[in-house]
Order: C-alpha cells, then structure tokens, then sequence
C-alpha cells in the first residue's frame, strides 16, 4: 500500500461527532471483532490524548501497550496514521528511526495506529491496536473503522 492510498482511507474514515460514548463503542466494536478473529491484540482509543478505551487480549504483553503508545505519538504528532508515516518515509528512501529529534523509545512510525479525524475539525485523537504484523494491525483498525462508521451512518 503506497503513501496516496493510506491518505484516502484517512480521507474516507471521519467521525461526524466524536465523544466518550463513541469512543466506547469504538473500542467494543473493535474488541468484539478482535475475539471473534482470536486475534492477540491490545486495542486502545483517545480522544485528545485522554485514552477513553483499552483492551488486552489474550497473547499480548506489556510491550503491546508501549507499541500502541509510541505510534499514537507518531499520529498526533504527524496528524496520520502511523502506516502512512512510515510509509512516506520508506517512499522516501529514508527511516523514520533515524530522523532527529524522535527519539525510537519514544515513537514508532508502524502501522496500527489510525487518527480519528472529525470532519470539518480534523485529528482529534487515536485509535489503533498491537501485536500483528504492522500491515495487518492497520488493515484490522481501517476494516473496523469502515464497519463502524458505516453501522452509524445506516
């Protein structure tokens, strides 16, 4: 998946309104489809850096939640998903690691963390998972986005 992809699904997936009820149910719904999956996943959603929602499955660890930590600092930073970083850095030739001033204990441009973006506002927090390959932890968060805003908006 290329760098213009990855934009147009941050295109597609806004919230209309986004609040601690939402939040919730964002995270049960990716929670639910986690189990029915067995995927070993740590969920977690924020809103504004105030996180709202946290899940561990079976088979994750503590370091599941420092991955989750470090890409949604990517996304708040950068205002994308941690894929897209990474990925426009790779497009690049070059490594998101070795950029100064991020320091790598404290960001990880890999994939699993989506911004949640307010239409007509813009970022406004974070949902992602860990402890899947980087690719696949973005397609679960961009499939289960696309189901729940398309479940709210029927």
């Amino acid at each position: 998946m290329n760098s213009e992809e990855l934009l147009a699904q941050e295109r597609q997936l806004q919230f209309s309104r986004f609040g601690n009820d939402v939040a919730i149910e964002l995270g049960l719904h990716l929670l639910d489809a986690a189990r029915e999956q067995g995927l070993p996943i740590a969920i977690s959603v924020q809103r504004n850096g105030h996180r709202l929602f946290h899940a561990s499955l079976p088979g994750t660890a503590p370091d599941n939640d420092r991955w989750l930590e470090r890409k949604a600092r990517v996304v708040e930073l950068f205002g994308h998903s941690s894929f897209y970083v990474g990925t426009t850095f790779r497009e690049k030739g070059s490594a998101f690691e070795e950029q100064p001033g991020l320091d790598p204990a404290l960001y990880a441009a890999h994939g699993g963390v989506f911004p949640v973006i307010l239409r007509g506002t813009g970022p406004v927090g974070t949902v992602g998972v860990s402890g899947l390959p980087q690719a696949e932890d973005h397609a679960f968060v961009v499939t289960q986005l696309e189901s729940f805003l398309n479940s709210r908006d029927a």
